[in-house]
């Protein structure tokens, strides 16, 4: 008999080490029936012709099995430039990045974990530095867990024994702080990589919102690794050239559309979906996909809960928003948060026949410290 009782975590971890089933083993952080409610309250928003009145929040883009399979089959459309743009990138990017954090011993906490091919990536090289690491994916979707953590673990040969996905919506406060907490409480002052990749900050209402809310988790000795869209271009051109980069894939018009069928009875009409694009406060390009009713009539639509709304003509539904940032709008949000960058990576969209101001950037940031200059990123780093 053992001195100390053998806690549950230990057991199932052995019970598991040579099990051939796919177990996938989540820590859940938030109550999903609230999760509903929520998604549920935003579709009874008021009357908007623009898209901001009722809406499908970034996270709820995701949430379910539905719209995992949706996005999952999204990233692999030869059609979504964005998506295969950063996919050619993301390895020579991080090339450069790789060096910052060789030696650092870092454990790697992935917020929005998507497809997990970047973790991939990532995790074969601080694994390489850290055996003992631990993988923190998180996502507000437990289906897109699962999915997503899969991949890096199995390609990289990484133990299961400290891989811990958590449930979780990161954009909230009080979430974020939770998860620094237990994250404190596990790995102790020991750094960790936080990475938001794929232009996921993009997808939020207020960008600064949730980069100020991830930095507040951030200590001295962690990092962010941030991958935006960028444009080097700021009219009405470009902007309709951004929205047209999402209209052209049908994979990621099924995608966005994807909360909205599995959470409601409306018919989705694919003649009814807007692309719009808008140049916003003169530093981004703003990319809002919209449902609208278009017909004369007015269009009932039921939702969770088992009530109804009732969609007027014009009304709109907000099924997904994104941008692309210029340097000016990246300098900004990172001074506002008393980010400082550590290094940059910076290449441009090539498919296209004639000159792109669209591409794709990676961000190694630290958070800053009373004798840094956090106001402006550092001439030589965004210049290079």
């Amino acid at each position: 008999m053992t001195d100390e009782p053998v806690q549950v975590i230990r057991k199932l971890e052995q019970a598991l080490a040579d099990d051939d089933f796919a177990w996938t083993m989540v820590l859940v952080g938030e109550d999903q029936t609230d999760k509903l409610a929520t998604l549920t309250g935003d579709l009874r928003g008021p009357y908007s012709r623009t898209g901001d009145g009722k809406q499908i929040t970034s996270g709820f883009s995701y949430w379910g099995i539905g719209p995992t399979i949706a996005w999952a089959n999204a990233t692999n459309d030869p059609f979504y430039l964005v998506m295969k743009a950063g996919a050619e990138s993301f390895l020579r990017h991080w090339r450069r990045i790789r060096p910052h954090v060789d030696q650092g011993g870092f454990h790697f906490v992935s917020l929005g974990v998507g497809t997990g091919v970047k973790d991939r990536t990532i995790l074969a090289d601080l694994y390489q530095q850290n055996p003992d690491m631990f993988y923190i994916p998180i996502d507000m979707s437990s289906e897109m867990l699962r999915m997503g953590s899969q991949e890096p673990v199995r390609g990289v040969g990484f133990p299961m024994a400290q891989v811990l996905p958590l449930q979780i919506d990161f954009s909230i406060d009080h979430n974020v702080k939770e998860v620094g907490q237990l994250l404190a409480r596990l790995v102790g002052d020991e750094p960790i990589l936080y990475t938001l990749t794929g232009n996921t900050l993009a997808n939020f209402e207020s960008d600064l919102d949730l980069l100020a809310t991830i930095t507040r988790v951030l200590r001295p000795q962690d990092r962010l690794l941030l991958e935006v869209a960028s444009t080097s271009s700021l009219d009405q051109e470009a902007a309709k050239a951004a929205a047209d980069e999402y209209h052209q894939t049908r994979a990621f018009a099924e995608f966005v559309t994807s909360a909205l069928r599995y959470n409601t009875d409306l018919r989705i009409d694919s003649e009814l979906i807007d692309f719009r694009g808008e140049v916003e406060d003169d530093d981004a390009l703003l990319v809002k996909i919209v449902w609208q009713n278009t017909t004369d009539a007015p269009i009932t639509m039921g939702l969770p809960d088992h009530t109804q709304v009732v969609l007027e003509p014009d009304d709109t539904i907000l099924l997904y928003t994104t941008r692309k940032f210029s340097t000016e709008r990246l300098k900004k949000l990172t001074a506002a948060c008393g980010l400082v960058a550590i290094e940059h990576a910076h290449s441009g969209f090539r498919y296209a026949r004639r000159p792109s101001p669209f591409g794709l950037d990676l961000l190694l940031l630290a958070k800053g410290t009373a004798g840094d200059t956090v106001n402006t990123l550092a001439d030589d780093i965004w210049a290079r």
